[in-house]
């Protein structure tokens, strides 16, 4: 009934008219539809989206599907907020508006014409980088303008170009082109040319931490959207690549994209196999044993995952093993993080305690048999457990007489590739 009030589990109350129809949420960005009834932005969208044509209270068609905000009633909610802030309540913020196209066509062309001058042109690009963080509505209706295409001639054509204002012009069309997927195409075509490659390596080294960032998330879209080996392998091939993205895990701990990104680079390099001992010759053991508590789960997953990869080269093994910490933090992190992470982390135990005695004595110090045995009842996924099998059958005579049990029931297994 308009006008009445509906309990939430909190002791206070949301007004009827402050609900959005669909989801029946406080509405945070309400928009009226051309039947007059309004509803909160994403939902109606969500709503004509999947190819609805009517309103969804009055049910009549909808003509024009024009979302006009409604100011009046978005001040009223957020001085509602305002008022039960004390049961809660937090204030919605101000939303900003959507993007026109011809805006960002306009935008897009004063960035891309070499004939405007070096400020418009740069303003250019930051408009638009401001108007893709806004959100994700605004990335898809930049993107449909071919802006990839006009972002990296921007960018590669500036970066090499000995005048004051280009490298600032190449950085920010950097920034923004990394906020977008790239198609395989155009991966390739980067990929494949060498003077390319060879700028995105040297600005590993930039001064600023943003352009350093930024290069290291390009490698790493690049060689993740593509399937050719021998491109990726072009890539992982150049030495300064894996000095530039380990140095950016090592150093920029405190900058948390920086650690997103470079683990993401980082372990999309090591992919390619014929490539990973310059992993190791960069220092990625150290780093990634030092780093590894800093992750996030997904980061950790994918640093695990890195960790296994490197393992299977005999630098590799060599390196993890001769850290003090990279066995204890294995074992630890065994059913801790996440199944994936623990398949990774099973992964490198094996091969390391299958090459190293001193690795076999480090696990079984460090509490590895719990962790197995807790890990072959688990609901782990198959391949976890297969290595945990592994493990269990290498380290039988390096466990205490009174821990043995019967180990024989634990069958080994090979360990099973990516």
């Amino acid at each position: 009934m308009p006008g009445s009030l509906e309990p939430l589990d909190l002791s206070v109350q949301i007004p009827y008219h402050f609900r959005c129809p669909i989801s029946l949420e406080l509405m945070c960005d309400p928009v009226t539809v051309c039947t007059g009834q309004t509803y909160d932005r994403p939902s109606i969208e969500s709503w004509v989206a999947t190819g609805n044509t009517t309103c969804p209270v009055t049910r009549s068609p909808l003509t024009d599907f024009t979302l006009i905000p409604n100011h009046t009633l978005r001040r009223l909610i957020q001085d509602w907020c305002v008022a039960n802030r004390s049961f809660g309540v937090q204030r919605i913020p101000t939303p900003k508006q959507p993007a026109e196209p011809s805006l960002v066509r306009t935008l897009l062309n004063q960035a891309s014409s070499e004939s405007n001058t070096y400020g418009s042109r740069l303003s250019a690009l930051r408009r638009l980088r401001g108007l893709a963080r806004d959100s994700d509505k605004n990335r898809s209706l930049i993107s449909s303008h071919n802006v990839r295409a006009i972002l990296s001639q921007v960018f590669f054509t500036n970066i090499n170009v000995n005048t004051a204002s280009s490298p600032e012009l190449a950085h920010e069309s950097l920034a923004l082109l990394v906020m977008f997927p790239l198609t395989e195409t155009e991966c390739m075509e980067i990929a494949s040319d060498a003077d390319k490659i060879t700028s995105l390596s040297s600005l590993l080294f930039h001064s600023s931490i943003e352009v350093r960032v930024n290069s290291a998330a390009l490698i790493e879209i690049v060689l993740a959207g593509m399937r050719s080996q021998e491109l990726r392998a072009q890539i992982s091939n150049v030495d300064e690549i894996f000095e530039g993205v380990i140095d950016i895990l090592k150093n920029l701990s405190s900058y948390p994209r920086g650690l997103k990104v470079g683990i993401k680079a980082l372990f999309a390099l090591c992919l390619v196999k014929q490539t990973r001992h310059k992993a190791v010759a960069a220092g990625a053991a150290e780093t990634l044993v030092d780093r590894l508590a800093d992750f996030d789960k997904c980061d950790a997953e994918r640093a695990l995952a890195t960790v296994e990869l490197l393992c299977r080269i005999p630098a590799g093994c060599a390196e993890f093993a001769e850290h003090a910490l990279t066995v204890p933090l294995l074992v630890k992190t065994i059913l801790k993080i996440s199944d994936r992470a623990t398949e990774y982390a099973a992964g490198a135990l094996a091969a390391l305690c299958s090459a190293s005695e001193r690795c076999q004595r480090d696990a079984v110090s460090a509490g590895v048999l719990t962790q197995l045995l807790l890990l072959v009842q688990s609901d782990c996924t198959d391949r976890a457990k297969r290595k945990a099998q592994l493990l269990l059958k290498l380290l039988r005579d390096s466990w205490p007489q009174d821990s043995i049990g019967n180990s024989d029931d634990f069958a080994c297994s090979e360990v099973v590739p990516f």
